[in-house]
């Protein structure tokens, strides 16, 4: 692992003397943007973050808190994929459309800035989904250092923890688009609707979430270990009470609990 780690401080010191980081604020970008502070300097790095009503606020803050924390200059960038009908259409190329236009304002970015390469958190565990992004950041030329040091999540997580980075056990998390079955139109209601409802869960304490839209339906996924507090007085109802005030009339429960990708087999 240490030589996975010394691999990738080469890398980013072969890129000199700037580089622009996709920075979410997630495990992967936020270890990738420390590593390349470390190497280069605040001088020699540009973390680029994307603003858009697909990403929940407190993720939002959460990300600039990050920037503000490791040093780093951070521009957001209106992401503006609501606007784009291959997104929010949502047909199985939906993430495609997404990174294709984010990746390709973040390189006008970048090189506005003088910013030698672009550079993105993926990593080796990212290739085993289905992630038609990735074929999006390869036709632009995006760089992925953690992928190309074979660097795995378990690997960025145990690093980041000795970094005394506070995204070392940070849980998964990916965009609200995520929440909606392939063929059903993703507006800014719709993603409100799932957010307001997220926070619930969130409030609650739930570390591991997602709350599926299927139409009046919402589907909870949680963790396999936290699905019994749903037997816990008052939350049940509270969540039901909740969930029908922002517009769902059925409020589900799936007892398979959350798992990556649970809407790309509903959609085969």
């Amino acid at each position: 692992m240490l030589e996975k780690l010394e691999q990738l401080r080469c890398h980013l010191r072969s890129f000199g003397p700037k580089v622009a980081i996709a920075f979410s604020g997630g495990v992967d970008s936020t270890f990738l943007l420390r590593i390349a502070l470390d190497e280069l300097g605040p001088d020699g790095v540009l973390a680029l973050t994307a603003v858009s009503p697909t990403y929940p606020e407190h993720e939002q803050q959460e990300c600039r808190n990050l920037a503000n924390l490791l040093g780093a200059t951070q521009i957001e960038i209106d992401s503006a994929e609501l606007l784009n009908d291959g997104f929010s259409a949502n047909q199985r190329e939906r993430c495609y459309h997404c990174k294709y236009a984010l990746f390709s304002r973040f390189q006008i970015e970048a090189q506005a800035h003088g910013c030698a390469a672009l550079l993105d958190g993926s990593n080796v565990d990212d290739l085993g989904d289905v992630r038609p992004g990735h074929r999006a950041l390869a036709e632009l030329e995006v760089i992925s250092p953690l992928l190309e040091a074979r660097m795995h999540k378990a690997e960025i997580r145990q690093l980041s923890r000795e970094l005394d980075l506070p995204t070392w056990d940070k849980q998964p998390y990916a965009c609200l688009a995520t929440r909606f079955p392939f063929g059903t139109r993703i507006t800014a209601e719709r993603l409100q609707q799932v957010d307001r409802c997220e926070t619930v869960l969130r409030r609650f304490g739930f570390r591991n979430y997602r709350v599926r839209y299927h139409g009046d339906t919402a589907r909870i996924e949680v963790g396999p270990g936290e699905i019994d507090r749903f037997f816990e007085a008052g939350l049940r109802e509270t969540v039901v009470r909740e969930f029908r005030a922002v517009g769902f009339i059925f409020v589900a429960l799936d007892l398979e609990g959350y798992r990556t990708g649970s809407l790309n087999a509903a959609s085969e």
